[in-house]
């Protein structure tokens, strides 16, 4: 398999946010590969992924930083590929992350997602891919049926739980 979606962290330490867009593009029977980049301490590997991922069938980036959170910005600069950035919570509730990503300059766009959001990261960019692949996008709507599904069971479940002065 090629895959389609290349899944970046600024380091491993990241991994059990990141994997959430692993499980989610999984689930969803996309192929995908995941690395550790970083844009401070290995910054001549990320331009040469940046420069090449095209070339080698990625479609979407999904990009993990935390901190300072550069990664998905410069990756940005170097592709024309869309760029989804997740701030990684690591200090100030992950506010520094979150500005590092979602302010970029003019001409260089990172789709940015919540706090730790990785797996709504991967549904995006499951949801770019499915605007040439009907069997995604059919994936894609049975995937949202069965969310809907469990929030109806949830309500039912709510309905169940006694308490003296419930209603």
């Amino acid at each position: 398999m090629t895959p389609l979606v290349s899944i970046i962290m600024g380091s491993t330490s990241d991994l059990p946010v990141m994997e959430e867009a692993a499980k989610v593009l999984n689930e969803l029977c996309i192929p995908f590969e995941m690395n550790a980049l970083s844009a401070h301490r290995t910054p001549e590997k990320v331009e040469e992924f940046a420069s090449n991922a095209h070339s080698r069938g990625i479609k979407v980036i999904v990009a993990g930083a935390g901190m300072a959170a550069h990664l998905p910005g410069v990756i940005a600069a170097f592709t024309a590929l869309p760029i989804i950035g997740v701030p990684v919570k690591s200090s100030f509730d992950g506010m520094d992350s979150l500005l590092a990503i979602v302010q970029m300059p003019p001409g260089i766009p990172v789709a940015t997602v919540a706090v730790n959001g990785a797996r709504n990261a991967g549904i995006l960019a499951a949801q770019m891919l499915s605007l040439g692949d009907e069997e995604l996008y059919t994936r894609l709507v049975a995937f949202k049926e069965d969310l809907k599904k469990k929030i109806i069971q949830a309500n039912e479940d709510l309905q169940k739980v006694k308490f003296e002065y419930k209603v």
